[in-house]
Formats: C-alpha cells, sequence, structure tokens
C-alpha cells in the first residue's frame, strides 16, 4: 500500500487534491497524549494555501476534523483519524489537461499506471495537497516530542541559488512568477534532544527511516545528512569527528555525521538538507503531447499555483521527521516513554 507508511506508528495518507476530502489514519500512538488544538492548527496554517503572496491563491481553511483517538484532548490508544475537507476547488481549470500531460507532473506516469482513470485535477492523490494530512500526523508527533525534551526546526537555505535574507529569497520567487516560471530550493532541518541509539542498523538507519517519509513530500527531488555529499571530496582524517567527554556524556567535536552513525543516533543533533524541485505547473509555453490524438502539442498550464513551494514545505519537512523520530523512539533504546 503506496499511502501507507508502517514501522511502530502506522500512518495511511488518503484524498485527492479536489475530492471532498483529505485525511489521515494514525495508529500506534500511546494513550492518554494530550494534544493542542490550536498549537497543531497554528502549525497547519504554515504550510495552507493562499497564505502569502508567493503561495497559489487557493485559499483553504485546512481545519482538522478528527473522527476517532481522540477524547477531551487526549489520544485514546485507538487509530486516530482526522479529515481536512476541501472548500475552494476551481476542477474546470484543469479541463485541457484530461490528454495533454504537464511536463514535470505525474500526469503522464499516472496515465500509464491507471490507465487514465485517476483524478488529476488539481493534481488529485499525487497533489502537494495530501502533505496537509501528513501535517496533522506530525504536528501531533512534534507535541510529543517536545515534552520529551526534542525540538525539530526546519529553514529555508536558498531559492534557485539565491541566499540571503528572507525579503530577498521572496523577491527572488517574485521575479519568477512574473516571468511565468517557477524555482525550487533548499531546507535544512534540524533536530535536537534525541538521545544515542535511536535506530537500527542497515535498512532500519534513521536515514532510511527519516528519508523514506521526507520522499513522501511530493516535491523532493535529494536529500543528504551531515556533510552529504561534501564528504565525497573530503580525507578521512577531515571528515571524521573526534570524541570527547563532556561531563560524563561521549559528543564529538564536529558534527560531519548529522548526528547519525550507522544508522543509530549518536546524540547530536540530527542535521540533514533536502532539495526541492520547482513547481512543475508553469504558465510558459511547453512541449507536451495529446495522448488521446496521439500527436504533439503545446501546454501553458492555467488555474491557480505556487511559483515556489519551498516556503510551504518548511513545516512538511518538519512534520516528516517528527513522525519518524517519535517512531524510532516507540522502538526503544532503554528509554522511558
Amino acid at each position: 500500500m503506496s499511502s501507507t507508511w508502517k514501522s511502530i506508528l502506522t500512518l495511511s495518507i488518503f484524498g485527492e487534491s479536489h475530492g471532498p476530502a483529505i485525511g489521515m489514519t494514525l495508529d500506534g500512538l500511546p494513550a492518554g497524549e494530550n494534544i493542542d488544538p490550536e498549537e497543531l492548527q497554528t502549525f497547519l496554517n504554515r504550510r495552507a494555501p493562499g497564505r502569502s503572496p508567493q503561495s497559489t491563491p487557493r485559499r483553504e481553511g485546512d481545519v482538522p476534523e478528527f473522527l476517532s483517538g481522540l477524547k477531551d484532548g487526549k489520544t485514546t490508544g485507538a487509530p486516530l483519524a482526522a479529515i481536512i475537507r476541501n472548500t475552494n476547488t476551481r476542477s474546470a481549470d484543469y479541463g485541457a489537461l484530461q490528454d495533454v500531460p504537464r511536463p514535470g507532473h505525474a500526469d503522464y506516469t499516472a496515465h500509464v499506471k491507471y490507465g487514465g482513470r485517476h483524478d488529476h485535477a488539481g493534481g488529485g492523490h499525487f497533489s502537494g495537497r495530501l502533505t496537509a494530512p501528513l501535517c496533522i500526523a506530525g504536528g501531533i508527533c512534534l507535541q510529543i516530542l517536545e515534552r520529551r525534551g526534542v525540538e525539530i526546526a526546519a529553514e529555508i537555505v536558498s531559492i534557485g541559488g539565491v541566499t540571503g535574507s528572507e525579503a530577498e529569497l521572496m523577491a527572488e520567487i517574485d521575479r519568477v512568477r512574473d516571468a511565468g516560471d517557477s524555482v525550487g530550493g533548499v531546507i535544512a532541518c534540524t533536530a535536537i534532544g534525541l538521545p544515542p541509539g535511536l535506530g537500527d542498523p542497515i535498512f532500519a538507519g534513521m536515514e532510511n527511516r527519516v528519508a523514506s517519509l521526507v520522499f513522501g513530500i511530493p516535491a523532493v527531488k535529494g536529500i543528504e545528512f551531515g556533510a552529504g555529499f561534501q564528504a565525497a571530496h573530503q580525507r578521512g582524517s577531515e571528515h571524521n569527528d573526534p570524541f570527547y567527554l563532556n561531563g560524563g556524556t561521549v559528543k564529538t567535536r564536529t558534527n560531519h555525521h548529522g548526528g547519525i552513525l550507522g544508522g543509530i543516533t549518536s546524540g547530536m543533533p540530527l542535521v540533514f538538507r533536502v532539495a526541492i524541485k520547482p513547481t512543475p505547473s508553469i504558465a510558459m509555453p511547453q512541449e507536451s503531447v495529446n495522448l488521446g490524438a496521439c500527436e504533439s502539442a503545446m501546454l501553458s498550464v492555467e488555474g491557480r499555483h505556487d511559483p515556489c513551494i519551498v516556503p510551504r514545505a518548511v513545516p512538511c519537512v518538519e512534520a516528516a521527521v517528527a513522525i519518524a523520530v517519535f517512531d524510532a523512539m516507540l522502538g526503544g533504546c532503554g528509554l522511558s516513554l
């Protein structure tokens, strides 16, 4: 089941961008965990569309409705299920895309796999809209982790290769949008307060766990931990992080390993970076094909789209790593939960 992530926790995400609702179920949460709805809504609002000039004009409330697993503000131990109703759809904008796939999007591959029966409006089940349910699950895990002394925060490193202040980054998005184009960027994320011993070697390492959830964010094209690809240009004497004792606690002088050694957390901050591709829906004319007529076609995408989804992807990255970290903590490393 491709829309289900399963370990100690089991997360399932369902719905389409222009369907009646999108949602998630999260099974495996301990009973009795307090969930602050206002804090969760504040987190979801960071991802929600229509909140800034640099995002899509589509505005959704993104208010979660909990159907099970929550009573009097606390988890019950039953599967936690929630939906977000879609209230501002314009499916007519996608009529011309029924037979003409958008370059860079999943339109063509979905057509091949599902025989054209998939819902293409707004990207359907392939849409970044499905990161809203991911953020419900991740926002809940963030609250639980914070009570256990773990803090997770992500930030924009660059937009289209441009670094600088927030104003400079937003100006780059505006410039690209005015040209009818789109742009991607890089997000850095750090988790602090993780104990040593989380994760397992080979296929269940913390890199594997984090990456499997981060790649559930549709626009992600790459991830690197610690020094990442720069490690390929270093010598062992440069990349190795010397150990030392700090008040009886083992630490490292540097953190090129990004807080993970052999798939297991070292107690140093977990650090990684994510590459986000440009939004595939752009107003500039692009070469495509008409699948029905089996002929070449030109396409200019209409409708409401983000010129850059990087700002809205920041909380999605935080949500993904929060799920992976809390799942690993539930798996145990001599900790009391």
